[in-house]
This record gives C-alpha cells, structure tokens and sequence, in this order.
C-alpha cells in the first residue's frame, strides 16, 4: 500500500472554501483573490463569505456584525476560569481551556443544526478576540477592557489590548492580518478540526482540537520564533553571519518555506508591504531592513521564499502586540475557517478514518513473564 509522510499530497477530501494553488502562488477564498478581499474587504465579510458561501449584503453583514457584537463580550463561565488559571500560563494554553469551558457552558453545544453551528461559530469568534486580551491584561496586573460597541471587530480587539483606540491604519493593518490567516485549504489545524467533527462530536471540541493543533512552532508557532530571531540578530549588520551560521549548523529559519508553495506565498506579499508602512510610520527602520536581507538571503542562498509568518511577526510587533500572543491571534482568525470547515464536514459527513501501512513485527511468540531476560 503507497504511503506518504504528513500525508504529503495526499487528497484528503472535498472542498469549496479555500483553494491553495501551490505551484503558481495563488490563495482564492470560495473563489476571491486573497489580493482582492485584502484590498476591499473586511473580516467580517471574510467570515460570512466562508461561512455562507457568498459576499453578505449590506444587510447581511450589518446582522452579522450585530452578532458578533452580542457575542463579544466574555461569558461568566470563562471569565471565571480566566481567574484562577496561572497567570504565567501559555496564551495558547488558555485559549484552548477557555474554546473547551465556553462549549460546556453552552446547553446548545451538541446541536449542530446549521442555524444553531451558526450562532456557535458567531460566539466562537467574537470571544476569542476577547479572551486574549483579558487573559494579557490580568497578567500585566490590569484591569480587563470591555469591547466597544461602536468599533468593529479588529479595532475592538487593538483597544481591549491597549485600552487606546486604535487610528485607522493600525485598524486596518490588523483586519487585512486577520483576513489573511482566516483559512488555508487542509492545514493541520483544519484536518484536526474536521477529524474531530466528522465523529459528530460539537463545534467547540472541533474549534479546541484546531488550538491544540495550531500551537506547535511547525504550524501556528512559528511567527514567534521569527519575532524572536529579529530581536536575537538585533542589527542588520548581524543578519548575514547570523543566518549563514544557522544554515552552516542545518538549522531551520523560521518563515520560510512552505509545504505547499512552490513559489512566494501571496500572503507575505501583501505582509510585507504592511510591514513596510508601519515600519516607516514608526520609525523601525532596522526591523524591515533585517528582514529584507534575510529573504534576499534565503532567496540566494537556499532559493525559499519567505512564508505568511515572516512578515506577520513585523507587523504585529509594530501594532504593539506581545510575541506569546501571536499564535492566539492566529487561532482568533483561523477560528472562522474551522468554524465554516465544521460546517461543511457535517453538511456531507463521513469518519475520517485513514489506515496506517503497519512496519512493525509479525508472527511473534508470547513469552511467559518467568522465561523474559
């Protein structure tokens, strides 16, 4: 029986919410350019466009944003779990207690009803925002912010963080980020989300699985390590021996290279020119200068592209956000495409239940334990 490793080009399933043209460095959601919803869209109309299948109409996205303002503010159940939760825990950690705590609440949980999925997707991704930002202020010893309800969702989670309303820009910026990580075809987080649903198991256990997943540094982990590496190198005159010293040692540079891409992935384009104008806004010059010279030394040197990861860790780090809390932010968008994956699982669900090409021993004899060496 043919096998691959990670299911490398394996075709796992049907799909018609993203497709990741690889070879020719393409992302399209239900069909849109990921260049065109970053320019014109928001990620509120991202969400219903998974979700729904279609742009919303005014009409629509005014009810959509509706619910996710409802929804936004923290549930007594997890605001409660956020209290005695230790304050030095990992952000993703309680991200994913919190995704659980919030299901349990719910007395609705296992009904996966399209209407109710829905109205959980809705609860889901209005309070992760949330929850990151309560959690990041209790621990800095500060009071949690409520949401606004007159600021929509990227910008409410910019203010919960900072307690500063966001300018325009900045609001920006970070819904154009949040669009760009809001789905990406079978991702491992994905899978497991489906893996999980596909058992009819609840949105939230689906949703929990997706975090879990995520937090690895070979998936949603990874634009930390690139923050992390630019305040290691710290000069771009270092970037050189830094990185030719790491490849020297076969160490792997962190937002580059992708399973799937073959040529530069669309969204560090469109990150890098973000990163570029907040750079130049606020005077950061050495942060975009390092990283220019790192990919055109990747390009040189291994011929790899740089990932959606690279340039993410720029731009959040110039809109102030701390560098634990990168992933999170990650799963407060991937949680849409999980959501609108659960739903398209359960609309044709069947178990996922691969085989595995067996390599171990056969034929072999039990050995009483009185006869073991």
């Amino acid at each position: 029986m043919p096998t691959s490793g990670g299911l490398e080009g394996i075709i796992a399933g049907n799909s018609a919410i993203s497709l990741v043209e690889g070879e020719i460095g393409r992302l399209t959601y239900r069909g849109i350019t990921i260049e065109d919803l970053a320019e014109h869209s928001s990620f509120e109309e991202v969400c219903h466009l998974l979700w729904e299948g279609e742009l919303p109409t005014r009409a629509q996205l005014d009810d959509l944003r509706s619910r996710l303002r409802d929804h936004r503010a923290l549930a007594a159940t997890a605001e409660r779990v956020l209290e005695i939760l230790p304050k030095d825990a990992s952000p993703m950690a309680v991200l994913r207690t919190v995704a659980s705590t919030l299901g349990a609440a719910d007395p609705e949980a296992g009904d996966n009803s399209p209407d109710a999925l829905r109205g959980h997707a809705s609860r889901l991704t209005a309070q992760m925002p949330t929850c990151i930002a309560a959690f990041h202020r209790r621990r800095e010893g500060l009071p949690a912010i409520p949401p606004r309800e007159d600021l929509g969702h990227a910008a409410n989670f910019l203010y919960m963080l900072t307690a500063e309303e966001p300018g325009r820009a900045a609001a920006r910026a970070f819904d154009v980020a949040l669009i760009l990580h809001a789905d990406h075809g079978f991702n491992a987080s994905t899978f497991a989300a489906r893996v999980t649903i596909a058992t009819l198991s609840d949105i939230y256990s689906a949703v929990t699985s997706g975090i879990g997943t995520l937090s690895g540094p070979l998936h949603g982990g990874a634009n930390e390590r690139v923050a992390r590496m630019l305040d290691e190198i710290g000069d771009p005159a270092n970037v050189e021996p830094y990185i030719k010293g790491k490849l020297a040692q076969h160490e792997r540079i962190m937002g580059f290279g992708h399973r799937v891409y073959k040529t530069a992935d669309p969204r560090a384009r469109i990150l890098r020119d973000m990163a570029e104008k907040l750079t130049t806004e606020r005077g950061a010059h050495e942060y975009m200068d390092m990283s220019l010279r790192i990919e055109q030394l990747m390009l040189d040197e291994k011929g790899i592209n740089s990932n959606v990861d690279f340039y993410s860790a720029t731009v959040y780090r110039m809109l102030g956000i701390p560098v634990d809390l990168f992933t999170p932010i990650f799963a407060a968008s991937r949680v849409c495409g999980w959501t609108a994956h659960v739903m398209e699982q359960l609309a044709d669900n069947r178990l996922i239940r691969p085989r595995a090409n067996y390599i171990g021993r056969k034929d072999v004899a039990y050995v009483p334990i009185e006869q073991r060496s």
